[in-house]
């Protein structure tokens, strides 16, 4: 009868994992086979012309490397930072759930909810207008959480005796968790990065309305900025241009499989060095 139940489970867990990947496939299929016709030179390294009906994609492209670069360098520290001191320092006691509570609250709320409050502070109250800046600092906010609820749990995942050993050899708790804690929970912090940048980069309304809508690549980090999940959106729902649409889609699909693809090799490459 157990075994019964376990080839039971076993088929659903498959049927569903089944239903999900071909799901993910169709939807690629739809975009791509819509969208790779659209793509040529002249579309990535030209800026667009008469609102994005023709011309290419070239200043979304900077300008979505930019917004996500710098989000990610401020958020990572961050939250990283924040995961260690939640992990090494305060571990348990009610202030300590409190703050994983909000944590766990602030990454179940909508992307809007973030963009009206990137609005309201750094547009409005900061007069800091649409800007890269406040773009950035908006997206940063938005993938915190998730940052450090993954590094949490991949600095938890270390073995004790790894701190144990290396307090034994003289090292101070600060240059435990900085040469042995972080590197080893390197993979799991590397992934909650991942999933960060993978969010920052698709983001639509918290980018509309902190980061403008702007078709020119940015001079400093106060001037306004369209990234690509924005242009995409532009493009599709007000009909400019659908072609176009399908085929911005693609292009930021396939940045962000290169993306994916480097970091993890970049992070695999680190781990065996590390290993050695």
């Amino acid at each position: 009868m157990k075994k019964l139940e376990e080839k039971l489970a076993l088929f659903v867990i498959c049927l569903f994992t089944a239903i999900a990947l071909l799901a993910l496939v169709l939807i690629l299929y739809h975009i791509i086979s819509n969208g790779v016709g659209g793509i040529s030179w002249e579309f990535l390294t030209t800026a667009p012309r008469r609102s994005g009906r023709l011309g290419g994609i070239f200043p979304m492209i900077i300008n979505t490397f930019y917004l996500t670069g710098l989000s990610v360098l401020i958020s990572a520290p961050i939250g990283v930072g924040a995961a260690a001191f939640m992990t090494e320092y305060f571990k348990k006691g009610r202030l300590a759930n409190i703050f994983r509570f909000g944590i766990e609250t602030l990454s179940g709320i909508p992307s809007i909810i973030f963009g009206l409050f990137g609005f309201l502070l750094f547009v409005i109250k900061f007069d800091w207008g649409w800007s890269l800046m406040a773009g950035s600092l908006t997206l940063s906010i938005m993938i915190l959480p998730t940052i450090i609820r993954t590094s949490e749990e991949a600095i938890r995942s270390v073995p004790q005796s790894y701190r144990e050993a290396s307090l034994a050899l003289g090292a101070t708790k600060a240059q435990t968790i900085v040469k042995v804690v972080f590197p080893t929970a390197l993979p799991g912090i590397m992934t909650g990065v991942i999933l960060g940048v993978g969010r920052a980069v698709g983001e639509t309304a918290a980018v509309i309305f902190t980061a403008g809508s702007s078709l020119i690549i940015p001079r400093t980090v106060m001037d306004p900025a369209r990234n690509l999940a924005v242009h995409l959106y532009i493009m599709a729902v007000e009909g400019i241009s659908v072609e176009k649409a399908y085929a911005t889609a693609t292009v930021l699909i396939v940045f962000v499989l290169i993306f994916n693809t480097v970091a993890t090799r970049v992070m695999k490459r680190f781990m065996t060095q590390t290993a050695k």
